[in-house]
């Protein structure tokens, strides 16, 4: 198990740096370390592999500690979610293999649909603990922040190589929040996330 964890590591680094279409399995094997045989021993195609570096993805909302409480816990989710995109490879790998999901046979929409239904889950929360503006439709909200945070990572990426990803997601929540948050708990809520969940550089 050690060579397969190792090969899906290597495959996500290049997966990272060159994408999906550019990618080749022999860049793999030269930065895995191992055979060509052992990396078809686990893996039939590229394709099997790169679905294989999407299943293993870090469990970027697990921060082992209690969510915040109302709507503070989805900031805390979105901000979790961007230092895993700072600091672990894997995910930041599984990000652009899902972006770039057109160019596989068999295009994977689960991840999308995963971090959408845990934000949703989190803003059902802050409904019911009287954060939300009425009449919204909790998975609607879900739909709208990831979709928004998408593209601020990725116009982060582009422009700073992610350098700039927390400072525009802040803005971002700063513009969101009055459109979802009863104007009474504004005021209760910090769009830099709460402290032990702020992300911090690249070591």
């Amino acid at each position: 198990m050690k060579t397969r964890r190792e090969i899906i590591k290597a495959a996500a680094e290049v997966f990272e740096r060159r994408g999906y279409a550019a990618a080749t399995m022999a860049e793999i094997i030269a930065a895995a370390g191992v055979t060509k045989g052992a990396v078809y021993f686990h893996f039939a195609s590229k394709e099997e592999l790169a679905q294989a570096v999407i299943d293993v993805q870090s469990d970027w909302v697990d921060t082992g500690l209690e969510p915040a409480p109302g709507f503070q816990a989805v900031i805390d989710a979105t901000m979790v979610y961007a230092n895993a995109l700072i600091n672990d490879v894997i995910v930041r790998a599984t990000n652009r293999l899902v972006i770039e999901h057109g160019s596989f046979d068999m295009p994977n929409s689960e991840p999308y649909q995963t971090d959408i239904l845990t934000i949703r889950d989190l803003v059902i929360r802050a409904d019911e603990a009287g954060d939300m503006l009425p009449r919204l439709d909790p998975y609607a909200v879900a739909k709208t922040i990831t979709g928004a945070f998408t593209g601020i990572q990725l116009s982060s990426q582009v422009l700073s190589q992610r350098t700039d990803l927390v400072e525009r997601l802040v803005f971002m929540w700063r513009v969101l929040l009055p459109g979802l948050v009863q104007p009474e708990r504004l005021l209760t809520l910090d769009p830099t996330g709460s402290p032990h969940v702020r992300p911090r550089a690249a070591a």
